[in-house]
């Protein structure tokens, strides 16, 4: 299992659109892919899941991932999340 602390970066936060957004680049792997923030946790294969979790700039969220392509899962996930 990879685990990496994420700053968020996009400047629209976690609205509909960029969650959408998020939610295709995890849906890009085999790996199980989960954000952590405060105390929820939810997989980034979900829309609903990442809409719950009211993520918006400047906050910090841990995302892991488990599988044959995890590294390059979190590396995709930080590119997008993180604005890079």
């Amino acid at each position: 299992m990879t685990t990496k602390n994420i700053t968020i970066e996009i400047p629209q936060g976690m609205e509909a659109s960029p969650v959408a957004k998020c939610v295709q680049v995890a849906s890009q792997f085999e790996s199980k892919i989960y954000v952590e923030f405060d105390t929820k946790k939810v997989n980034a294969k979900s829309i609903m899941g990442m809409m719950a979790l009211g993520i918006v700039p400047g906050q910090t969220v841990k995302v892991s991932a488990e599988g044959k392509d995890e590294q390059q899962a979190i590396c995709s996930i930080e590119k997008y999340l993180g604005n890079k």
